[in-house]
């Protein structure tokens, strides 16, 4: 289980973030939502993640396998339609090495099979409890 705790105090809107583990970042709204821009959007952060595992599944699997995955370089982009009630999610990943058409088809499939792919994809489930 991942665990993460936050604290905000009197600086609009910047966040505290730190990890079970002792990381830490700075999360706050931009400048025009009223914050500072001092670190990533709460948006930004959800599409991170997503970016962070991909990364890291592809080369795990590619180390793995033995392929010349050199780089991977990913751009998001997440929508917000509240009239829709719907969040589009587009995601561009460019592989560098030395990879055959197989292999990157193969390497397509691993993306959309990271942990985080998976749980922004199925059904989600938040329990709220305010003490």
């Amino acid at each position: 289980m991942a665990k993460i705790s936050s604290t905000i105090k009197n600086e609009l809107y910047k966040i505290e973030i730190t990890s079970e583990t002792g990381n830490q970042l700075i999360a706050d709204e931009p400048i025009d939502k009223g914050g500072k821009d001092l670190g990533f959007s709460p948006k930004e952060l959800l599409i991170a993640a997503l970016a962070a595992c991909t990364s890291a599944t592809l080369k795990m699997y590619t180390n793995h396998k033995g392929w010349d995955l050199q780089e991977v370089n990913i751009e998001i982009e997440l929508d917000r339609d509240d009239k829709e009630n719907k969040t589009t999610i587009n995601r561009k990943i460019t592989v560098v090495g030395n990879l055959d058409e197989a292999q990157r088809t193969r390497l397509l499939a691993v993306a959309n099979s990271c942990p985080v792919h998976k749980m922004l994809s199925t059904p989600n489930e938040i329990n709220t409890q305010l003490t």
